[in-house]
C-alpha cells in the first residue's frame, strides 16, 4: 500500500511528540498538555494506522496491548546474573555495614546513595538499538521468564529510548494504592475475592497470559539500575540515576546522597515514618555505595552484592481492642490462649485473632480484656501482640487470672503445668475435644485421607458413641450411618465403601494419624525411613531416636513414653491387623538422585502446586522437608507471603528459591 507523503510525516510527529509528553510526565513529572488531549494524540495515531497498517512499528503506543493471549510463558536467560539484597533491620546493623566496608576497603570511606524500596516486582528490561527487545522477571536469578506483552502496557515503560544505544536496566514494577482500591471494587463487583496488597496485584498482572489483564490495572514502574550498557558506564550511582532519566526512564525522585552512614541512618528515619503515606508502598531504604570503583572492588558474596544493602522498615503495626481471651486445645492437649480482637487491618490483610502464645506471655504484656493493644505482623504473617497501652485501659479492668479449669478440655476439665515449660495442658489426655482433634487428625488429608469422612461426621460418631477408638471406624456399617443426621443409604454405603477403601496406609501417615507428640508430616517420614515398620519404631529406645538427624531430644522421649503405654500398643495391634500398612521409599536402590542429601524448606503460598506437591517432587528425587529452618537446610523455597522463615534462612546464608526456581531445579 503506498502511504502518502503527508500521511508518513503527519504519522512520524505522532509518534514523536507522544513519546515526548510521556517521558515529560513520567521521567520528570511534568504534564505540558492534560491526559485528555495525550489521548486525543493516541486516538488520531490509532486512526492512521488502522488506514496504513504498514505505519506500525514496534514503538508505537497502540502496541502497548496488542496480540492474543500466549499459551505458556518462555523462559529467558539473564545475560547479567540477577541478585537480590542483604537487609538491615536497625541502625546498628548498618554501622556495622559500614564498618566491613571500610575494612575490606583498606580504611577509604565511601560515600553512599539512598534510594527508596519500592514493594513490587523486579523487571528486567533489554533495549536494542534503542527498542525494547525482552522484558523479564528475576527468577531464580539465572533464568526469568518473558513478560514483554504485559510490560508494553505499562505507559512509563519507554519503547523506544533518547538512543539507539543496547542497553540492559533493572527496576520495580508496582500498584498504585488508589489503583488496588479500583482493581478491588471491580473484584468484588464480579465476585471474585479482592487482593490483599498492591504487591500481590502487580505481581499477579505481570504474570498474565493476556495483557488486556495488565492494561486493565493500571501499572507503573520505577529503573533504578544500569545492568550492562553499549556506552560508557556512569562513575557514581547518583550518575547513573542521572544517566536513566536523559535515555528516558522514570526514576524515582526521592533518592538522596549520604556522605556517611549516618546521614543514611537518618534519611531511613525520615522515610520510617511517612512511607507509607505515599501512592505505592514502600518496605525499607537501599543503601549503595556511590563510587562505582569501589563497588567493583567489593563486588558479590555468594548471593547478595556487598556493595548494597536493604534497610528494611520495622514491621508495620497497628491499634486495635482485646475483646475477649479464649482457650482453644490443640491436639496433643496442650491448651493455648488466643485473644479475640477488634478486626483490624495490617500489613494488607484483616486480623481478628492473636495468639497469647502461654501465661508468661500474658503475664509479661500484662493483657486484659478491653485493652487497647499495639498488634504487628512478625514476618509478615503471624499477628502478634508486642504491647499493652495501659493509658487505654478501662477504668474497671481487671488483670486477667489464669484459670485452673477449661471447659474445652471435656470433663471436669482440670489442666495443670507441662513441668519445666510455660505451657499447660489438660489433666485428661482422653477428653472430648482432644479426642474429636485427633480423629480429625486421623481421617483428614494428611493421614489416612477418609473421602467424605469430614469432622461434622466425627462429631456425630462421637456425639452417638459409634465410635471412641481409631480401629472403631474400620467396624461401622451402614445401619449405624443411617441414625446420623443427614445421612440416607446411598450416603451411608458411599462413606463405608471410601472407609473400606483406605484399608492400605502408608507408614508416615499412619504415624501423623496416630497423633504421636511432636510428630508432624516430616518427622513422620523421618521415622518411617529410618525404621521400615511399625513394629520396629515401636521397639526404638530413645538414643537411636535422638540419633536420628531432625528428630531431636524433644521428639525422643516423647514417642517413647507414647509406645510404653498399654492402651497405645493394644490400638497399634488392633489397627495392624486392619490394616495393610506400606513404607513408601522416595530414595531407593543404589540410584543416586538429584536432591539426595538435600534438605528444604518450604514457606508462603505457591501457585502452581500445593505444598504437598512440592514434597512429593522433593522426595521423589531423593530430598528432604523440613519444617524449620537451621544450618543443614539447604534450600528454601519462598512463595507469595513468606514468614518469618525467610529471615532465618537468610540468617543461617541457607540458598532461596523462588517457586519458577524450584521448579528449574526439580
Amino acid at each position: 500500500m503506498v502511504i502518502p507523503s503527508d500521511v508518513r510525516e503527519r504519522h512520524k510527529k505522532l509518534l514523536f511528540a507522544i513519546n515526548r509528553y510521556r517521558t515529560l510526565y513520567h521521567v520528570y513529572d511534568k504534564e505540558e498538555i492534560s491526559p485528555e488531549a495525550l489521548d486525543s494524540l493516541k486516538h488520531e495515531i490509532a486512526e492512521l494506522e488502522t488506514a496504513y497498517p504498514d505505519l506500525i512499528t514496534p514503538n508505537s503506543p497502540t502496541q502497548r496491548v496488542a496480540g492474543k493471549p500466549l499459551s505458556a510463558f518462555k523462559k529467558v536467560p539473564h545475560k547479567v546474573a540477577q541478585w537480590s539484597f542483604n537487609d538491615a533491620f536497625s541502625p546498628e546493623e548498618m554501622r556495622e555495614w559500614d564498618a566491613r566496608l571500610k575494612r575490606f576497603l583498606a580504611g577509604v570511606a565511601p560515600s553512599y546513595v539512598c534510594e527508596l524500596k519500592i514493594d513490587g516486582l523486579k523487571i528486567i528490561l533489554e533495549y536494542e538499538k534503542g527498542l525494547l527487545r525482552v522484558a523479564a522477571t528475576r527468577g531464580d536469578g539465572d533464568v526469568g521468564e518473558d513478560v514483554t506483552h504485559n510490560i508494553h502496557t505499562i505507559e512509563s515503560v519507554p519503547l523506544t529510548l533518547e538512543r539507539p544505544i543496547d542497553i540492559i536496566v533493572e527496576g520495580e514494577v508496582w500498584m498504585s494504592t488508589q489503583g488496588l482500591e479500583e482493581l478491588n471494587k471491580r473484584q468484588i463487583a464480579t465476585g471474585k475475592e479482592p487482593f490483599a496488597n498492591p504487591r500481590n496485584a502487580a505481581a499477579g498482572a505481570v504474570r498474565q497470559l493476556d495483557p488486556k489483564v495488565a492494561a486493565s490495572r493500571r501499572l507503573d514502574v520505577f529503573i533504578y539500575d544500569v545492568a550492562q550498557t553499549s556506552e560508557a558506564f556512569p562513575r557514581t550511582q547518583w550518575e547513573e540515576l542521572a544517566y536513566l532519566r536523559a535515555l528516558g526512564f522514570k526514576v524515582n525522585s526521592h533518592c538522596e546522597k549520604a556522605s556517611t552512614i549516618e546521614e543514611a541512618i537518618a534519611f531511613w528515619q525520615t522515610w520510617k515514618s511517612k512511607g507509607r503515606k505515599q501512592g505505592y508502598w514502600i518496605d525499607g531504604v537501599v543503601v549503595k555505595v556511590n563510587e562505582r570503583v569501589y563497588e567493583e572492588r567489593l563486588g558479590y558474596t555468594g548471593k547478595a552484592p556487598r556493595f548494597a544493602i536493604a534497610f528494611k522498615f520495622p514491621a508495620e503495626q497497628v491499634t486495635t481492642r482485646v475483646e475477649d481471651i479464649v482457650f482453644q486445645v490443640g491436639r496433643t492437649g496442650v491448651v493455648t490462649p488466643v485473644a479475640h480482637l477488634m478486626p483490624v487491618s495490617v500489613a494488607g490483610t484483616t486480623v481478628s485473632r492473636a495468639t497469647l502464645h502461654n501465661e508468661d506471655e500474658i503475664k509479661r504484656l500484662d493483657v486484659r480484656v478491653g485493652d487497647t493493644v499495639i498488634l504487628q505482623k512478625a514476618g509478615d504473617v503471624i499477628p502478634k501482640i508486642v504491647q499493652v497501652l495501659p493509658e487505654m485501659r478501662p477504668k474497671k479492668s481487671k488483670p486477667f487470672i489464669w484459670p485452673s479449669r477449661v471447659i474445652e478440655c471435656g470433663g471436669d476439665g482440670v489442666i495443670d503445668r507441662i513441668p519445666g515449660q510455660a505451657a499447660w495442658r489438660c489433666v485428661d489426655k482422653n477428653s472430648f475435644a482432644i479426642l474429636r482433634r485427633k480423629f480429625y487428625q486421623f481421617v483428614g488429608k494428611s493421614a489416612l485421607n477418609i473421602e467424605g469422612f469430614g469432622k461434622k461426621t466425627v462429631d456425630q460418631l462421637l456425639d452417638e458413641g459409634l465410635i471412641t477408638n481409631f480401629d472403631d471406624i474400620y467396624s461401622l456399617q451402614e445401619g449405624d450411618l443411617l441414625t446420623l443426621s443427614g445421612f440416607a443409604k446411598l450416603s451411608a454405603a458411599k462413606l463405608i465403601a471410601s472407609i473400606q477403601a483406605h484399608r492400605s496406609v502408608e507408614l508416615a501417615k499412619l504415624l501423623v494419624g496416630l497423633s504421636l507428640p511432636h510428630v508432624g508430616e516430616e518427622t513422620a517420614i523421618l521415622l518411617a525411613e529410618h525404621f521400615k515398620s511399625l513394629k520396629h519404631l515401636e521397639r526404638a529406645a530413645e538414643d537411636e531416636l535422638d540419633a536420628i538427624d531432625g528428630i531431636g531430644p524433644i521428639v525422643a522421649p516423647a514417642v517413647v513414653e507414647w509406645f510404653t503405654r498399654t492402651e497405645n500398643v493394644s490400638l497399634i495391634e488392633r489397627l495392624a491387623a486392619m490394616l495393610t500398612i506400606s513404607n513408601r521409599r522416595y530414595a531407593s536402590g543404589k540410584k543416586i538422585l538429584s536432591l539426595s542429601g538435600a534438605s528444604f524448606v518450604i514457606t508462603g503460598t505457591l501457585a502452581s502446586m500445593s505444598r504437598d506437591e512440592a514434597k512429593e517432587k522433593i522426595r521423589a528425587l531423593g530430598g528432604s522437608v523440613a519444617s524449620s529452618v537451621s544450618k543443614k537446610t539447604r534450600y528454601l523455597i519462598a512463595g507469595e507471603n513468606p514468614g518469618s522463615k525467610l529471615a532465618d534462612a537468610k540468617k543461617f546464608g541457607v540458598a532461596i528459591l523462588t517457586e519458577d526456581g524450584f521448579l528449574q531445579l526439580v
